[in-house]
């Protein structure tokens, strides 16, 4: 038996400022950086790797050739008070996120609902981060977005959809938001690149290879395409989550959206789609969150299966492992070396971040 990979523990609070730096090096600003480099080691906190700093080095390969912007904020292209449509202008998405939920949640307050279409959008994370940062201000959080296609039809052969995320978040009354966050494939291309990087192969069903044979190899299923979620109905969900994204902001749909990888020079150009639904236009936000806890309690408290010790809440593993992961935040070496690698090229010290032989 092979012996486990060494998982490098990097404190949470240093790592975020390491970020900021290498975006600062990049020509961000300070501010902006550290918005961007929170929300990418709070993935990693909360066990998403695919989404957290191992982008970094992506994410400043298209900065340096000139596909994603600099600009702190995206250009309001339209706004009919509880509609807006933002052009990002391929800047951060964690940036435009940022301003798409502080305008939502505005909105909503006024309007009951509101919502924020996104377009020329670059990678913003987690969907789950945004739909959270709405439920915190009292509103049920719906955040989508589309990406290159991945994905055949069922029983086709060809990338048309992409994997597409959805995010719900509802409020709580006893801390973190009930969170759903969910890609419409059975697994991240994240993830499979993880796998591709430490030599390792991937679960059946994750993936097939260009041919459209299912494939267990990470390096195949790179060149390959993903599988749906639940078959036909991952499919159409993704399907129609491009139409709420690309559709309503008059953006990019499908194949016009560019992959994330690649030629660095060519701009993303995804779209995000944010819904606020502002609960005390409906009924006291006090009593739908106690609803909400009072349903969540009735799941954890349901039978569990034989040698199932505990249930959980949408969301609740990932809070749980951030919780756990007490500040600390855990690496994949070959992650470490790349963003010191990087860190290195931009002149921004790291030998007092990384431990690495």
């Amino acid at each position: 038996m092979s012996a486990a990979p060494h998982i490098l523990r990097v404190p949470a609070a240093g790592l975020v400022d390491f970020g900021a730096r290498l975006f600062q090096a990049l020509g961000l600003d300070t501010a902006s950086s550290t918005k961007v480099a929170e929300a990418l080691v709070d993935a990693d906190l909360e066990g998403i790797a695919s989404h957290g700093v191992m982008l970094l080095p992506m994410y400043a390969d298209k900065i340096r050739a000139g596909s994603v912007s600099l600009a702190r904020e995206a250009t309001v292209a339209n706004d009919t008070g509880a509609a807006v449509v933002l052009d990002a202008g391929n800047a951060l998405g964690q940036l435009t996120a940022h301003q798409a939920v502080e305008i939502a949640s505005e909105r909503a307050k006024k309007h009951g609902l509101a919502a924020v279409a996104v377009r020329n959008a670059f990678h913003f994370g987690t969907a789950g981060r945004w739909a959270s940062m709405l439920a915190e201000r009292g509103a049920i959080g719906v955040v989508m977005s589309n990406t290159r296609p991945l994905m055949p039809a069922p029983g086709g052969a060809e990338r048309v959809v992409g994997n597409n995320p959805l995010a719900i978040a509802m409020p709580s009354g006893s801390g973190a938001p009930i969170v759903l966050d969910m890609a419409m494939s059975a697994t991240a291309m994240g993830k499979i690149r993880l796998a591709d990087a430490a030599g390792k192969p991937i679960p059946e069903g994750w993936a097939s290879d260009a041919s459209g044979n299912p494939t267990t190899d990470a390096a195949a299923a790179i060149k390959g395409m993903l599988l749906p979620a639940a078959g036909p109905k991952g499919f159409g969900l993704a399907f129609m989550i491009d139409l709420f994204c690309g559709g309503l902001a008059s953006g990019a749909i499908g194949e016009a959206v560019k992959p994330l990888y690649g030629d660095p020079k060519m701009p993303y150009g995804c779209a995000h789609f944010f819904l606020s639904i502002d609960v005390a236009h409906f009924r006291a936000l006090g009593d739908f969150a106690a609803a909400a806890d009072g349903f969540a309690d009735k799941l954890r408290g349901s039978k569990r299966a034989l040698g199932v010790e505990r249930l959980y809440a949408p969301g609740e593993p990932a809070q749980a492992l951030k919780a756990s992961n007490a500040g600390t935040c855990p690496l994949a070496p070959e992650t470490a070396r790349d963003l010191a690698a990087l860190a290195s090229s931009l002149g921004v010290d790291s030998k007092n971040i990384f431990n690495i032989s």
